[in-house]
Order: C-alpha cells, then sequence, then structure tokens
C-alpha cells in the first residue's frame, strides 16, 4: 500500500492577510478554493508547482480573537537552494524571522519565518 501526503490544514483568522504571506514569502500559488458561505467557512489551497503538497488555509468567518496554537503543533517546512536570499528577503518584506540556526555540532542550515497567525515555517538550505 503506497501512501501520499495530500494537505495540512491550518486555519486562519484573516484569509487575505494569509493568502499574502504565503504568496509573497513563498511563492505559493492558490489551486484551489471551497466556500461555504451558509456554513460561514471557506477553504484555500495553496502549492507550488515542485511538489504537489497543498497548505489548507481554513477561514472561520465569525472568529474575532486570534486562534490558540497550543504546545503541539510545532511547525512545517520548505526547502530553498539559497537560504540567505531567502532570508534577507523575508526580513526586506517585514515578516518576523530568527537568525540562522544549526542543530547541535552542525552549521547553521536553517531559519523560522512567521506567518500572521503565529505558525512558523521553517526554511532549510536545500
Amino acid at each position: 500500500m503506497s501512501v501520499k501526503m495530500l494537505h495540512t490544514c491550518i486555519r486562519v483568522k484573516n484569509l487575505e492577510a494569509s493568502l499574502k504571506f504565503y504568496r509573497e514569502a513563498l511563492g505559493l500559488v492558490e489551486t484551489r478554493r471551497k466556500e461555504f458561505p451558509k456554513f460561514k467557512f471557506d477553504l484555500v489551497y495553496l502549492s507550488n508547482e515542485i511538489g504537489g503538497y497543498e497548505i489548507e488555509l481554513t477561514h472561520n468567518y465569525d472568529v474575532e480573537k486570534p486562534y490558540e496554537l497550543g504546545n503541539g503543533f510545532s511547525h512545517t517546512a520548505i526547502g530553498v537552494e539559497n537560504l540567505e536570499e531567502m532570508r534577507e528577503n523575508h526580513i526586506e518584506l517585514g515578516y518576523e524571522v530568527t537568525e540562522l540556526k544549526g542543530l547541535p555540532g552542525t552549521k547553521p542550515n536553517y531559519y523560522f519565518v512567521t506567518d500572521p497567525d503565529g505558525y512558523k515555517v521553517e526554511v532549510i538550505r536545500g
């Protein structure tokens, strides 16, 4: 039996701000959208041409307070060829980024950027 990873769903408070982040910061494009106004929520799927894996943004209309992210889910991750260039771009765009990091005993090869809802995206060299 083979299994294919399809998507990760995150709930977002401000759909437009989240779309801007995932398009601008990560270069993702909207692949499909399902709107359910009668039930007061929308689903927007974003991906790129490389992998087919999607981020699903769930926007519930009546949410006023930020979502509580909890302490279970940590982050999603992407790989890039030019880590330093991507990090500088994120800084120039005004996003919250960490310093370059590495696992103990290794050279720095990743950092984190934070989306409008506080979700972390790990950006890894490679």
